[in-house]
């Protein structure tokens, strides 16, 4: 039996799956969380920052392989043929010569700016609209493949803000990795930043790579953008792999540290959401969405069926990104269990603030009762929430709480809630929530229909997919469509071993890969026609509301 080994490193943990390759079945698994980032090292939230430290995703690595590998018959570990990443992003940190990020050099060890810039920092809102300024008068739209507008989420935004921003790393930075880029090659034993092997996924989705202008943007243009710029394009790369290509074996080092052979092949890296979409069985017309603290959307399209045609405000369509030979779109929402997280801290204030200090009852039972209490809230709110007949939506929110990413990507926005009276308890708030998610959703699906893009079936993935009937039915009558969702509760893992499995040989292609090892589906959900009638009405008002706010501010 051939084995490989799938890794998924999310916002707040990473997670390994054993997998059999023949068939997909999951032999163990293990998830381990950042253990800098548990606490809220180098993150500053008011400030919208949020850097996580190298030594988190090293030392999470070699945990979670050896746990899983523990976990599974003896021998296992000699059948493991190959090994892939899949992480957040963009995610990006400037590196020195050998291409190590600067967190790992003497003096950096605690600057947040020589760490990786996770996804949902928004630092570099500012350079987020000069490059959009500058794409649209430049004689080349560099933007054109990225939806037409350039996020802060992305790689040049952020890159260019910590220039501005410190001296020190400006002085001592030689390059710049993507965190999916930096792992592979962290496990081959790359000691030269020219050698890393660069990611169609990551560089044509979040830093205007494109073969039809010869790679990234040119240095005129970079320079133009601001002179801190000057000399990476030639320090970075022009060619980009899509990940079902090996990209080297493990050292005798990494081997030695995860319990495994030098045979073992190291696949491309690419983002979580890309090869989660994989893992669900992503085929032509069949949007997949990956429902977390936030979701990314994706498709794939046949070169034929979109031709010259650019999708005006999404996350970009780059070829190969997710199936190689397709074009992948990708699109997304900023927050959605986010926005759910963000209403249950704000009703944990008495809890944490109040009962916290109480002296009625001994620290121990103090403590069983905060967390009791903060645990049951969704699940509450929930219960309460279904309750409610859908003729009483009659609050409307917009689900911006963490910005805009798509359609039509803007950071600066703001969440907002319109309809409020003295009789707006917190499920019918939690209700209004839950619509507005769905709502965003169905503009990022509106957006694709608009633009000519056909969506059959929608498939849905991660644990609020799995977790909650109430989103997803919500999500469903909202959509007026049926939702899979997916059997696994690791299918952005899954997705990685089938990488894995294809670079090493065991497919010859990707799709061969998913026919064998897919998970199937757990369930499925359908609209309430009579539902969905009524909140096509209620959906005009979340754009209304969603115009106001945008107008206004």
């Amino acid at each position: 039996m051939k084995t490989v080994i799938g890794l998924d490193y999310g916002t707040d943990s990473a997670r390994a799956v054993v997998v059999n390759a023949e068939n997909g079945e999951t032999l163990a698994s293990s998830v381990k969380n950042y253990p800098r980032w548990a606490e809220g090292k180098y993150c500053n939230p008011a400030a919208n920052q949020y850097r996580q430290h190298p030594l988190d995703y090293l030392e999470t690595l070699e945990a979670i392989v050896r746990d899983a590998l523990s976990k599974c018959p003896e021998g296992t570990a000699n059948q493991v043929v190959g090994i892939a990443f899949d992480t957040t992003g963009s995610t990006p940190a400037f590196t020195d010569i050998t291409g190590t990020p600067l967190a790992l050099t003497p003096g950096f060890e605690d600057n947040p700016n020589a760490m990786f810039i996770l996804w949902k920092d928004h630092t570099a809102v500012k350079e987020a609209g000069e490059i959009n300024r500058l794409c649209k008068s430049w004689d080349t739209d560099y933007s054109a493949y990225e939806g037409g507008i350039y996020s802060s989420e992305w790689f040049w935004a952020k890159a260019l803000h910590v220039l501005r921003e410190d001296k020190d790393v400006r002085e001592k930075a030689y390059s710049i990795v993507e965190h999916c880029e930096w792992m592979p090659a962290i496990l081959t034993g790359v000691k030269s930043s020219k050698d890393i092997v660069r990611s169609r996924c990551a560089n044509g989705h979040k830093a205007m790579w494109h073969e039809s202008w010869g790679g990234l943007p040119s240095e005129e243009f970079l320079t133009a953008l601001d002179p801190l710029l000057k000399g990476y394009r030639a320090r970075l790369f022009d060619k980009t792999e899509t990940a079902d290509k090996p990209v080297g074996r493990l050292t005798p080092e990494w081997a030695a540290r995860l319990g495994l052979s030098t045979d073992v092949v190291v696949a491309g890296g690419a983002f979580d959401c890309h090869f989660g979409a994989v893992g669900a069985g992503i085929t032509a017309q069949t949007l997949v969405r990956i429902i977390g603290t936030s979701t990314c959307d994706v498709m794939v399209v046949d070169y034929d069926k979109i031709g010259d045609k650019l999708i005006r405000g999404i996350c970009g369509q780059v070829d190969g990104s997710v199936i190689p030979g397709m074009i992948g779109l990708e699109a997304g929402q900023s927050a959605f269990g986010d926005v759910y997280a963000w209403f249950k801290s704000v009703l944990e204030f008495p809890l944490k603030k109040i009962l916290s200090k109480t002296t009625v009852v001994d620290a121990a039972t103090k403590a069983k009762l905060i967390e009791e209490t903060c645990e049951k809230i969704i699940p509450a709110l929930t219960v309460e929430a279904e309750k409610i007949p859908i003729s009483e939506s009659t609050i409307i929110a917009t689900d911006w709480m963490n910005g805009r990413r798509t359609p039509d990507a803007n950071q600066l926005l703001k969440g907002s809630i319109d309809g409020l009276t003295l009789g707006s308890d917190a499920p019918r708030i939690f209700r209004a929530l839950v619509e507005a998610t769905a709502f965003g959703s169905l503009a990022i699906a509106e957006r694709f229909k608009e633009e000519g893009v056909v969506i059959d079936n929608v498939i849905g993935i991660g644990g609020i997919a799995l977790k909650s009937p109430f989103v997803m039915q919500t999500l469903s009558d909202v959509l007026n469509m049926p939702i899979k969702v997916c059997k696994s509760d690791q299918a952005c893992a899954l997705g990685s071993a089938m990488f894995a499995a294809t670079a090493a040989g065991v497919y010859p292609k990707i799709e061969d890969a998913q026919r064998a090892m897919t998970s199937g589906f757990a369930n499925g959900y359908v609209p309430n026609k009579e539902n969905a009638a009524i909140y096509r009405e209620i959906y005009k008002k979340y754009l209304r509301l969603g115009k106001f706010s945008e107008d206004g501010f």
